[in-house]
């Protein structure tokens, strides 16, 4: 029984807010407040469900597009991970063909049936893979304008957010933002994927990995604000690209364990390293930060992720075609 995904709750209003102006043009006043985070009927990363307490923070109404990462880009000559070449130091036992020119990972859709325990049936690096050729060195963001930028590392959003004065949101910010004032639904817009018909997310529709049947008319990205906005104004908070966030990658019960019994969590920042590094490993091991929101990739039959409690774990040094970010500030 989905308890938690049935049961409504009034979350608890936070900080009240003047009427100020954001401080940033496309941005949303999140109230904060208390809510249930997590959930225990999916998969087991996002589990136990816990209370959990924000406080008030804007955030970007949408996800960063390919227009706003080129004034960036524009103004400071930045160049992104993907558009290096890599060090060889950092990759033992990496293939030298990958290793001879910066690259990115790329979704190619299998022509046929496929194991789904092996993601490398659909998953390639493509070299000549960016920001600026999200699908390889042929493709160009013309006409994407307004798509959400892909192909971005950990350090190259913290690059952009340095630069545009906001920050990434913690995991705990992201999911109280995503659910929109709608305490335990599963989605940010209820409990029900298509209410009355209607496709609330670019989203995967058909048999992932081999049949896309495009019902909402995306392939890959979508426009930002595609698709209705939750009860905060906030757009994409499901599908469309996963987001990263502040926090290192820990399963919610180590999180739960280390905080001294509380009864709940007070703007929680996550852990304070990546837990999945133990330090006596020899093996050179890439940190791992939590993203948020699923993509246009996830699909009932594979990664029903595109829920506000789903959580994954994405190397701090890889970038794909169906990850972007949003930013905030906070209201210090």
């Amino acid at each position: 029984m989905r308890r938690e995904a049935r049961r409504i709750m009034k979350t608890t209003p936070g900080p009240a807010t003047n009427a100020q102006d954001p401080p940033f043009p496309n941005m949303v006043w999140i109230p904060g407040g208390t809510f249930r985070m997590g959930s225990a009927d999916f998969y087991r990363e996002e589990a136990p469900v816990h209370e959990a307490t924000v406080d008030g923070f804007w955030m970007d109404r949408t996800t960063v597009t390919n227009a706003d990462f080129k004034k960036f880009v524009d103004a400071t000559g930045y160049v992104t991970l993907a558009e290096r070449l890599p060090n060889p130091a950092d990759y033992p036992g990496g293939l030298p063909e990958l290793l001879a020119s910066p690259g990115s990972v790329v979704f190619a859709q299998p022509t046929g049936h496929v194991d789904r325990r092996n993601h490398f049936n659909w998953w390639s690096y493509v070299l000549g893979a960016d920001w600026r050729h999200p699908y390889g060195p042929e493709s160009s963001i013309e006409g994407l304008e307004q798509h959400p930028v892909v192909h971005v590392a950990l350090e190259d959003v913290e690059a952009y957010t340095k630069w545009a004065g906001k920050e990434l949101p913690t995991e705990a910010e992201w999911e109280f933002a995503a659910r929109g004032g709608l305490d335990g639904k599963i989605f940010w817009w209820g409990d029900e994927f298509a209410p009355g018909g209607k496709l609330m997310a670019n989203t995967w529709q058909g048999d992932f990995p081999t049949e896309n049947l495009l019902l909402d008319g995306f392939a890959r990205t979508a426009p930002v604000a595609s698709f209705p906005a939750n009860g905060y104004g906030l757009y994409d908070m499901g599908g469309n690209v996963w987001q990263w966030t502040q926090d290192w990658f820990q399963s919610h019960g180590e999180a739960v364990s280390s905080a001294c019994c509380s009864a709940s969590f007070k703007n929680p920042r996550g852990a304070a390293r990546d837990q999945s590094i133990d330090p006596r490993d020899q093996q050179i091991r890439i940190p791992r930060k939590v993203l948020k929101g699923g993509s246009f990739l996830c699909a009932p039959n594979y990664c029903l992720r595109y829920r506000p409690a789903a959580r994954i774990a994405q190397p701090v040094d890889t970038g794909t075609c169906h990850v972007g970010f949003r930013c905030i500030v906070r209201n210090t």
